[in-house]
């Protein structure tokens, strides 16, 4: 039987092709340490570089036929987890964006027509207990008891970042479902109001 620990990069990733997981779980510990640090430096987040190292080994786990045809794992490691990162900056970016845009207007998501307040607020907490329970925990922390990020970090025993992380993902999904569901709600009162001033008329 041989001897993982004696393996040269080149058997290793024909190891890996061919699911050892031993020679994966060595391949881990040989790269991960340096991607991390340098994911560090590209993303300026331990939590999101960590996050990045993970989504790129098990992406190479799960495509482990593909590492027979590299050349340089180093350089082909380096080059897909730097897309990766770019492609969560640019997720995250646009998330940060939309949530800047919805608290500087305090959440009030544009209502069709005037009666459709008591409808609104409906959606909103339907939205807000289909989170999940961590993210629906900070955001109500947050919003309805007005605590700080760092103090619902303490009560909920999460890092700064994961608070900030989990209010922006929420935020965003409360808005999108609102959105999606008054929109399909009011065309649904319209059409019954169109039917109801059809038969009226005749």
């Amino acid at each position: 039987m041989f001897d993982i620990a004696q393996l040269n990069e080149s058997e290793l990733l024909m190891q890996v092709a061919s699911g050892n997981e031993q020679a994966f779980r060595k391949l881990f510990m040989m790269y991960h340490q340096q991607l991390g640090v340098h994911m560090l430096r590209v993303t300026n987040s331990a939590e999101l570089a960590e996050e990045v190292v993970q989504d790129v080994f098990l992406k190479i786990w799960l495509t482990r036929e593909s590492l027979v045809g590299v050349d340089n794992f180093k350089a082909y490691l380096f080059v897909i987890s730097k897309n990766h990162a770019l492609n969560c900056l640019k997720k995250l970016a646009k998330e940060r964006t939309m949530v800047k845009q919805l608290e500087d207007s305090d959440l009030k998501i544009m209502i069709p027509e005037a009666g459709y307040t008591d409808m609104y607020y409906n959606l909103l907490d339907e939205a807000i207990d289909h989170l999940p329970p961590q993210q629906q925990k900070v955001y109500l922390l947050s919003r309805h008891n007005r605590l700080k990020y760092a103090e619902i970090a303490d009560q909920l025993e999460l890092s700064r970042e994961t608070v900030k992380k989990y209010l922006q993902i929420a935020t965003v999904s409360i808005t999108e479902y609102v959105h999606e569901h008054l929109e399909v709600t009011a065309m649904l009162l319209v059409t019954l109001k169109s039917f109801l001033i059809f038969f009226k008329i005749r």
